[in-house]
């Protein structure tokens, strides 16, 4: 291979390499915490731990929601062995406008513009969620959104009235 080859690579973006996720055992994982299950980032609904059988480890069996589709999912793993843990992250934006189909125009606290979310959808209370804040905003209230963020999604996960009046 000659070394000419290479040289007509171009990045189109480049981040610092942070991990989406970090291990963490699986034997230290409660209830409420956040774990990665079949690649998809899940709040942990319950855990129970079998005891060591005489093969060795004992196994913990998670039952988690995934955060952003409401899909519950189960994992089996040993009690010793690391898991994926998301690096989950709940930041407020101010909602300035939602337009026709569905996408809101956030504003950060730094007075940065955020416009690539849309309404929440694809559960029950997803779209009660987005039905309550289209009626609020049509209503003329200032709103809070909170937005979830993990493993390069995003999602509005609640709303709040603003109290500056």
């Amino acid at each position: 291979m000659a070394e000419e080859e290479h040289h007509d690579v171009h990045f189109e973006a480049a981040d610092a390499g942070a991990s989406k996720t970090f291990p963490q055992q699986a034997g230290t994982i409660r209830k409420n915490a956040y774990i990665v299950i079949r690649g998809r980032p899940c709040k942990v609904a319950d855990v129970s731990t079998s005891k060591t059988g005489k093969h060795g480890h004992a196994k913990c069996v998670f039952v988690g929601i995934d955060i952003f589709t409401g899909k519950k999912m189960e994992d089996l793993t040993p009690s010793s062995h690391n898991c994926d843990v998301p690096h989950v992250t709940r930041t407020d934006y101010t909602l300035l406008d939602v337009t026709d189909d569905g996408f809101v125009s956030l504003m950060q606290e730094n007075g940065d513009l955020k416009d690539d979310l849309t309404l929440p959808k694809g559960t029950d209370e997803a779209e009660k969620l987005a039905v309550q804040i289209k009626a609020d905003f049509e209503a003329g209230k200032e709103l809070i959104v909170s937005v979830l963020s993990a493993m390069g999604e995003e999602a509005i996960c609640a709303v709040k009235t603003s109290n500056t009046n």
